[in-house]
């Protein structure tokens, strides 16, 4: 059986990689030979699949941020286009990376009605809205979503869609967590030292609207306390060098974590953080399960932003998706003028200095847990994909 997966960036090809080795286990079980086509990065090729296209590090939030992957992305999908017309597959799963797999999906659903076709981890449509309605054509080309979230699966269910819910895919991911003595000694640092992670860009636009300003919040902080030791997980090979040079430039005490480096270190670094300034996304979710408390910032240029707001009418209550979860303020987030290094360096003190304030969220993530499902979520997942192979 053949089956083809479609994602982007750098966090869909770490759910595609596990995804992938979740159908291998099963559908060895059940006997089935399955080869696996992708659109993807380099942990899903490690993880068996065969790449058509990589495309871990195409994908930009906006108008002019998309302009330099126009090409990159024509590119893939007229590779897709030739695969799809010369060696059909059996089924196709899409994950994450909305534009471009509402358009392979349309394409799909069109040309081949009778290939399955499902969705995993959707365009988070019931947090947002464009104008007045703003959804996708997702329902109208996927057989089967796989939802992440409860709010997902009823936002979809409501729609008309088959959905089931599966639970989020980081409840997978780190069920051990070490000792911050054991990490303390992995990383290199002593106990006496306070860990800020910075984890600012999955996407090349992050690196320049994002992480100048939580630099400057980092200076800021270092200067209020010596003993803050910055370390920067580099979400991609591309970005070790600029990451290096930047932490050079604002003379920060600290290191870049290579990104060959990174998957092997996350539980360590989690597990010995004080504090995380981060990107909005897939990150928040990480740090929350793994109880590290959080400042959450974005911004974009004000071209897309005047774009969203004022012609698009693009709404959102919180960025966050732990905020969004809880329907509440949780931890700090600020977006676009918001985001400024005095505004995070003020909010980091607070949770740095205010054990209460620390409580607070570990108490709030306590309560996002119970919300994201039950542990085996890419073995469910790989399962309900299998069953509509056969």
């Amino acid at each position: 059986m053949k089956l083809l997966i479609s994602t982007g960036e750098v966090s869909g090809d770490l759910q595609g990689s596990l995804l992938i080795n979740a159908l291998k286990t099963n559908a060895e079980k059940r006997k089935i030979e399955l080869e696996i086509i992708a659109l993807g990065g380099e942990r899903m090729q490690e993880a068996g699949a065969k790449l058509i296209s990589n495309t871990s590090s195409i994908g930009a939030i906006g108008f002019l941020e998309a302009l330099p992957y126009v090409l990159p992305t024509l590119n893939a999908q007229s590779k897709i286009d030739n695969y799809l017309s010369s060696s059909p597959p059996d089924a196709v799963v899409l994950i994450d990376y909305m534009g471009p797999n509402i358009r392979l999906g349309l394409k799909v659903k069109k040309k081949f009605p009778n290939i399955p076709i499902i969705y995993y981890i959707a365009p988070q449509e019931w947090a947002w809205r464009l104008g007045d309605s703003g959804t996708t054509d997702l329902i109208s080309f996927s057989d089967k979503i796989l939802a992440i979230f409860e709010e997902e699966a009823i936002f979809y269910s409501n729609k008309g869609g088959n959905v089931k819910f599966v639970g989020h895919p980081m409840l997978d991911f780190y069920r051990n967590i070490p000792t911050r003595e054991e990490s303390l000694r992995r990383i290199g640092l002593t106990s006496d030292q306070k860990l800020l992670l910075i984890i600012p860009a999955s996407r090349k636009q992050e690196l320049k609207y994002i992480l100048p300003t939580l630099l400057k919040a980092a200076k800021l902080l270092q200067q209020k306390d010596p003993s803050i030791t910055v370390l920067i997980p580099s979400g991609l090979n591309e970005f070790n060098e600029l990451l290096n040079n930047s932490l050079k430039e604002y003379a920060l005490s600290g290191r870049i974590i290579l990104s060959n480096e990174v998957d092997d270190l996350k539980p360590f670094l989690f597990s010995a953080a004080h504090l995380a300034l981060a990107k909005s996304g897939t990150i928040n979710m990480e740090l929350a399960l793994n109880s590290v408390p959080q400042i959450v910032g974005y911004k974009v240029s004000r071209v897309t932003a005047f774009f969203a707001r004022y012609l698009l009418r693009f709404n959102v209550k919180y960025i966050s998706p732990v905020n969004l979860l809880l329907n509440k303020m949780l931890i700090p987030e600020f977006i676009q003028e918001d985001f400024k290094a005095d505004k995070i360096f003020n909010a980091a003190l607070k949770i740095l200095e205010d054990n209460s304030t620390k409580e607070d969220i570990k108490l709030g993530y306590e309560r996002l847990k119970d919300k994201l499902g039950k542990p085996g979520v890419t073995d469910r997942a790989s399962k309900h994909i299998l069953d509509l192979l056969i």
